[in-house]
């Protein structure tokens, strides 16, 4: 009994007090990939996934407004000013201390959150970490997340920028700390100056860095983790810093005496060890009982038989009561989430008024001043809303609130103002607006959302129904991934696929295994985005696609790619309103690359992270000013 008990106690001990070790001195070797120093991020050790965290940035021109800021960092702007207690077109003093409040998840092994950021002229991978986000990312980082050699960095490249931030482990939990803050140091900083000014016990900073009072050395340049109990306040960077205690440190708490010493660490150990069984079997026996009464009715095989999504079957509701329960555990599970009350969401949106209506069960409401898409939905959300959770990404939809009322689920996304894509390529109207750069960009999108999917979530993740009306473009004609309800991960064989009988999805976009076998696998939305990219070009709905002719999707890329009259039926095939407006050999490329996503055996098909660096080179070439040439000589 003893020796299992010592086992036990081994085997916990690194989860509950793993902190995160700091950066030190590692910036500049950008060959390192040891993340013993956590180059590479923090470690996702921590009580929860997805948390509430904090960041802290100086406003240097031309990122010195709450709008650039926001749009550098990729975050809510009406959250940011509400934290900084400024204006919605605030412009900060240089140097100014910003605070930044973010939604924190895990990606793969570390936690992050993901920016977006075009490459400019004499960019290095130490520039944009350094100079750019100021040490909230770094050169090695960067080069994992983007898997672009240093010396290939091209002006008008998009990179995903990981930045810094981490959720509380459960020791920190236990000890009060609800928050993390990656604080930015800079030059004459120490840990007790750092550690002053968010009133916080140096010891605890110390700790949470995994630094000690022979070795706090601290670097400009880098991000110092601060734990918090509450939120950080304005007045906390603003105001002059108070001076460190006169000792240099705060006092350490007194100790218990020595004769008693060991014990009491034995009985406290033993006691937090047995809570934690103890909470671990009551939870799962909560879990099941609770998710077997959501599987009373078996699945079904189902097939769509239109060109729209086709959901699982719903569940029948059950009592108020269990739907509150589950509310409850949902907000309990991610902390970054809103619960919003129903009183809230009618005021939002003017009561659901047809003025606020989008589409289907969408309308678009106003909260703290920002538009949001509140969408009604019936059944079981739970997986949709625990995948969002773990998932931040420019390029996938942002679930920020939820809201149970009578039977019906609310949940509230970020809003994106130019609505879904199919609205625009289906449009002749809307078309014209199309051109072919906001084209390839858009597919960019698309695809470094899937490839985030596919490799940066834990486990990865199928999207199951990528179409152009779960696509959704924002201001800026930047595509958002939406609709997760049919995602599932890849939880088979090595984690490459997995075996259903439900088959569901959208008819023409449905990869050829899945429908057969029931095979999931990425190389499922592989196909998937290979019909989209098509859907794009052409301009002309899957449906009409498949009537040229009778013929499949294979037969019209080969008159594209391997008849002598390719180029010839490029034109017709193309979108008429692209006519002279497109470089054929580019174009060709393109149309090369939906060929490679839409083979029948998905081994062929390449895997998302390719179909990124192929779109991103041709996006390249498209800036480089040979596309013009291309475009004057099919033009004559």
């Amino acid at each position: 009994m003893i020796s299992a008990i010592s086992i036990l106690l081994i085997s916990c001990f690194p989860l509950i007090l793993a902190q995160q070790p700091y950066i030190r001195d590692q910036l500049e070797d950008c060959d390192s990939r040891d993340n013993s120093t956590s180059v590479l991020g923090y470690t996702c050790n921590g009580f929860r996934r997805s948390c509430q965290a904090y960041l802290t940035f100086r406003a240097q021109p031309p990122y010195n407004s709450v709008a650039t800021i926001s749009t550098l960092l990729y975050v809510n702007s009406s959250q940011l000013s509400q934290l900084n207690s400024v204006p919605e077109d605030a412009v900060f003093q240089t140097n100014r201390m910003v605070l930044v409040p973010v939604t924190c998840s895990c990606s793969g092994q570390n936690y992050q959150i993901n920016a977006s950021y075009v490459i400019q002229a004499g960019d290095t991978y130490l520039i944009i970490a350094n100079n750019t986000f100021q040490g909230l990312s770094t050169c090695q980082s960067l080069e994992v997340q983007n898997r672009i050699p240093a010396r290939d960095l091209d002006p008008g490249a998009r990179l995903t920028v990981p930045l810094r931030c981490a959720c509380p482990t459960q020791e920190q939990r236990n000890n009060g700390v609800n928050y993390l803050l990656s604080y930015l140091v800079t030059w004459g900083q120490d840990v007790s100056s750092i550690s002053a000014l968010f009133g916080v016990d140096m010891e605890r900073t110390l700790a949470a860095n995994e630094l000690s009072d022979t070795d706090n050395r601290i670097y400009p340049f880098t991000s110092l983790l601060v734990p918090l109990q509450d939120p950080p306040r304005s007045y906390q960077v603003t105001a002059p810093q108070p001076p460190p205690p006169p000792s240099g440190r705060s006092p350490s708490p007194a100790l218990p005496p020595s004769g008693s010493s060991s014990r009491t660490w034995v009985y406290v150990v033993v006691g937090v060890v047995g809570g934690l069984v103890l909470a671990s079997v009551v939870g799962t026996i909560v879990f099941c009982v609770f998710f077997r009464k959501r599987k009373q009715k078996d699945e079904q095989i189902v097939s769509s038989q239109s060109f729209e999504s086709v959901e699982k079957p719903h569940k029948k509701e059950g009592d108020e009561e269990d739907s509150q329960g589950f509310l409850e555990s949902i907000s309990s599970i991610a902390q970054s989430l809103t619960v919003y009350t129903f009183e809230e969401l009618k005021a939002a949106t003017q009561n659901f008024s047809p003025t606020s209506w989008i589409k289907g069960s969408v309308y678009r409401g106003t909260i703290n001043g920002d538009f949001a898409a509140i969408k009604k939905m019936n059944g079981d959300v739970s997986k949709e809303i625990s995948l969002l959770n773990k998932i931040n990404h420019f390029n996938v939809i942002r679930l920020s609130g939820v809201c149970f009322n009578e039977g019906h689920w609310y949940l509230v996304y970020e809003y994106a103002s130019n609505g879904p894509l199919s609205d625009w390529i289906h449009n002749k109207n809307a078309q014209e607006s199309m051109t072919w750069n906001k084209r390839l960009q858009i597919a960019l999108d698309v695809a470094e959302g899937l490839n985030y999917l596919h490799r940066y979530t834990s486990p990865p993740y199928v999207h199951k129904d990528v179409n152009s009306n779960n696509v959704f473009l924002d201001r800026d004609f930047r595509a958002k991934i939406a609709n997760f309800g049919l995602a599932r991960s890849a939880e088979g064989q090595d984690g490459q696929f997995a075996l259903t009988r439900h088959i569901v999805g959208t008819k023409g976009y449905m990869a050829p295994e899945y429908l057969e076998h029931g095979i999931v696998s990425p190389k499922l939305d592989v196909y998937a985005f290979g019909v989209l990219m098509l859907e794009i070009l052409t301009g002309k709905e899957v449906s009409l696609l498949y009537e040229e002719g009778n013929m499949q999707l294979s037969e019209i890329l080969n008159q594209v790619l391997y008849q002598d009259d390719g180029q010839e039926n490029l034109r017709k095939i193309m979108d008429p309103l692209l006519e002279g407006k497109y470089p054929p050999d580019l174009a060709h490329m393109v149309f090369r690359l939906i060929d490679d996503c839409l083979k029948k055996d998905p081994s062929d098909r390449p895997n998302m992270d390719d179909v990124v660096q192929s779109l991103t080179r041709i996006s390249t070439s498209m800036l480089s000013g040979e596309w013009a040439i291309s475009i004057s000589e099919h033009q004559r």
